[in-house]
């Protein structure tokens, strides 16, 4: 790479991940002030884990993540495997655009779009809500994971399995999902991710008792940023960088089949 080259990507990190690094190290910052050095100091971590409001929304958080992982991961692998494996049938294009729009839409729309659904249907708003919300917001890209490891496997195995006898669903437990059985845990991780740190929908379809912990994280840093929330996004931020790479490590990984 050229000097230039090394230049440039050198200022592209900087302006992405600087700002995050920055705020990891104010995290352990012994002083009350975000903006002046105190010394080192694990103290605001110590706060943190006694902020009873803070961790109930962490806890909102995790639940409606997992729930709404488990939901996009099998309807999109569902999906995915409808379009990998159904063949042309009547409707598939409205149905791979209607798969891929959440993906593409702004989320404001998005959460404007869900919240006028429930509030037209008469539905309350709270955790069942805002589970369906963010299993929305995951289930296309679960299908795009899923579908790409669909997209490359041998069909041959499955075949196999057909011409000794296995019916439909048994090639399936026992070959096909197997084999994208790293896929499909990748999807649901990335399903999670994209639930954990959402805020512009779930500020749309939340409801009593449904604040999550980027919703809580926003509004006390309306009233002003301190070393607590600092602490609070520092391990939201290595929680899901930790997520991201696991689910990039396993979409990677070759299926095994039994």
């Amino acid at each position: 790479m050229s000097p230039f080259g090394r230049l440039t990507l050198g200022l592209g990190l900087a302006f992405l991940y600087g700002p995050i690094l920055v705020l990891v190290a104010y995290s352990f910052n012994a002083s009350a002030l975000v903006t002046v050095w105190g010394g080192f100091s694990t103290r605001w971590y110590g706060v943190l884990f006694a902020d009873g409001p803070l961790l109930a929304a962490a806890l909102v958080s995790l639940r409606v993540a997992l729930a709404a992982a488990a939901l996009a991961t099998l309807f999109g692998t569902l999906a995915a495997l409808a379009l990998d494996r159904g063949g042309r049938f009547p409707g598939r294009p409205v149905f791979t655009g209607l798969l891929y729009v959440p993906m593409v839409m702004p989320e404001v729309i998005t959460g404007l779009a869900l919240l006028l659904l429930f509030v037209g249907t008469g539905f309350e708003r709270g955790l069942v809500t805002l589970v369906a919300a963010h299993a929305t917001l995951g289930l296309g890209f679960v299908a795009v994971i899923v579908g790409a490891r669909l997209n490359g496997l041998d069909g041959a195995l499955e075949e196999a399995a057909a011409d000794l006898g296995a019916g439909p669903l048994r090639v399936f437990a026992t070959v096909t999902l197997p084999l994208v059985a790293p896929a499909v845990a990748a999807g649901f991780l990335l399903a999670f991710t994209l639930s954990l740190d959402d805020l512009v929908v779930a500020s749309f379809v939340a409801g009593p008792g449904a604040t999550t912990l980027p919703m809580r994280l926003y509004s006390q840093v309306r009233l002003g940023v301190n070393p607590e929330i600092n602490a609070a996004s520092t391990l939201l931020v290595c929680g899901v960088t930790a997520i991201v790479l696991t689910a990039s490590w396993l979409s990677g990984r070759p299926g095994q089949a039994r």
